[in-house]
């Protein structure tokens, strides 16, 4: 029944709103890949341009919005972020109806869109601390990550169907009207929107650079969530980092099919599923602390048997059970790992410190992508995969030994969140 029970109007508008939105995210999965590929006849160097260095400025970009975030309202932030990705991908359809769509268009787009996300996160976390009280906090989470996997699932075979029945910019515009969709769901929240307490006196300009690094300094001030930043960061950089290795191996050498490849992905999101109902029982049956180090420590045991995958059936089936196995360990990790966050972070901190969070995480994936790639060539890409497989196993000695919820939070605001 802890899953189960009702959190309220406010929530299920905040659920709807990010279901909506990450369904559209997920349709549109690789769509400005294809379509530098497709319509503007990109090659491999000007796209990965556009995988790494869009999602990377945007990220810089972010930095400066957090103080902005912080000392504003959640909701209407959320709202304005919703707008600003709808306005930003709704040109590259248009610019493609009237033959004017260019490459740096898609650049400055995907800057754009990830800066958004991540302030919208940002705001989203801190939002969620104010309408949902700290003991359903975990189940909000849960719901989260469980609605996270199924878009995973469901979106990218869809929009793959979408693009070949309705052309390359399709999926584009339906993430686009997603935001739009979200941004209206939060505007059905209703109720009171706090006003962040005034900012401290003092000189703007040494104010505002503080700011920018106050969520680093409160995470790696705490006990507990300087170990889970640096071990969530090290992790999910070698797990990306190995996707394209993976995606290399299983479609070169190995011989796979790509609708296999796809296969072998999207199957074993179910599991993220699995563990995300799960957390809420497995918590209120063990406790906290052991379910984080649990299933913390297993997430990192998977990896390692990517580097074993053959041809053939046996191949395509390890690859499955291992994704599964470790997509299941994240599912009930992930969600833990978001409430013990913002239970450890004041309300007047929550939005820099998820923002920090996020962009960290995605600098760690970036550069570790980019160094196991160098080491592909070197050394071929099994070896890199397995190099990254051992480096995991010992990530769980990066996880806090003392259990959380024994800790106070630090001073300065409500505990809750996402």
């Amino acid at each position: 029944m802890v899953g189960g029970r009702s959190l309220g109007r406010r929530f299920g508008w905040l659920w709807t709103s990010y279901a909506v939105s990450t369904l559209g995210t997920w349709l549109a999965f690789d769509a400005f890949p294809l379509i530098a590929i497709l319509v503007l006849h990109a090659g491999a160097t000007r796209v990965s341009l556009l995988a790494a260095v869009g999602p990377a400025v945007g990220a810089v970009l972010a930095l400066s919005l957090g103080p902005w975030v912080e000392s504003r309202p959640k909701r209407p932030v959320m709202v304005a972020m919703d707008l600003v990705r709808f306005a930003a991908l709704a040109s590259v359809p248009v610019a493609f109806a009237l033959g004017g769509l260019t490459f740096a268009q898609l650049l400055v787009v995907s800057v754009v869109v990830g800066a958004a996300g991540i302030a919208f996160t940002a705001a989203g976390g801190a939002c969620l601390k104010e309408i949902v009280p700290p003991q359903d906090l975990l189940v909000a989470n849960g719901r989260f990550e469980s609605t996270t996997w199924t878009a995973t699932l469901l979106g990218p075979p869809l929009g793959g169907a979408a693009i070949a029945a309705f052309g390359p910019v399709a999926t584009v515009m339906a993430n686009a009207v997603s935001h739009l969709f979200s941004a209206a769901g939060i505007r059905a929240i209703g109720g009171p929107d706090p006003h962040p307490a005034p900012a401290p006196a003092g000189p703007r300009k040494r104010l505002r650079a503080g700011e920018v690094f106050e969520g680093w300094r409160h995470i790696l001030g705490d006990s507990v969530l300087r170990p889970l930043f640096l071990n969530t960061a090290l992790v999910s950089g070698l797990i990306m980092a190995t996707s394209p290795l993976l995606a290399v191996l299983m479609l070169g050498p190995l011989g796979f099919a790509p609708w296999q490849y796809g296969l072998a992905f999207a199957v074993p999101c179910v599991g993220g599923l699995i563990g995300s109902r799960l957390a809420p029982r497995l918590v209120e049956r063990f406790g906290r602390h052991r379910v984080m180090l649990t299933a913390g420590a297993l997430r990192a045991c998977w990896l390692p048997w990517l580097a074993f995958t053959g041809p053939g059936t046996s191949g395509l089936v390890l690859v499955m059970a291992v994704e599964f196995g470790l997509i299941t360990c994240m599912g009930v990790f992930n969600p833990v790992l978001a409430t013990c966050r913002l239970e450890r972070t004041p309300a007047d901190r929550a939005a820099r410190t998820l923002l920090a969070w996020s962009v960290s995480g995605k600098a760690a994936i970036a550069a570790l992508t980019a160094l196991w790639g160098l080491l592909a060539v070197l050394t071929g890409p099994r070896a890199a995969i397995a190099l990254a497989g051992v480096l995991a196993v010992a990530t769980p000695l990066l996880l806090p030994r003392a259990d959380p919820a024994e800790r106070p939070a630090l001073s300065g605001g409500p505990r809750g969140g996402r």
